[in-house]
């Protein structure tokens, strides 16, 4: 079997795309802000849509605008970065991703 330049790139591409999609379990240990939105305290499924970060809880979702940047190296624990109670960006715990968010 022969693997051709486009064959390559579309595999590569998907498996960047199913990455960028995974949905990671986090915890808010206080109510965060983030623009106009606020987090309360809880348990989350957050994962990355295109431009935006979505909070899952229960059947509760708020969608925030953000980007999924990469670290240069791997974070050994998962890390909320605020200020003031606004949240700044998410380091996700055993991967190089990190979650930020756009100054409102």
């Amino acid at each position: 079997m022969k693997i051709t330049p486009q064959l390559f790139f579309l595999a590569t591409a998907a498996l960047g795309i199913a990455n960028a999609a995974t949905p990671y379990d986090v915890t808010i240990l206080d109510n965060l802000s983030v623009g106009r939105t606020e987090l309360k305290a809880g348990d989350y499924k957050v994962e990355m849509q295109g431009d935006k970060a979505v909070f899952k809880s229960g059947k509760k979702t708020v969608e925030i605008p953000a980007t999924l940047g990469k670290s240069d190296q791997v974070f050994s624990s998962t890390v909320f970065v605020s200020q003031h109670s606004k949240l700044k960006e998410i380091d996700l715990g055993g991967t190089q991703d990190k979650i930020v968010f756009a100054e409102k």
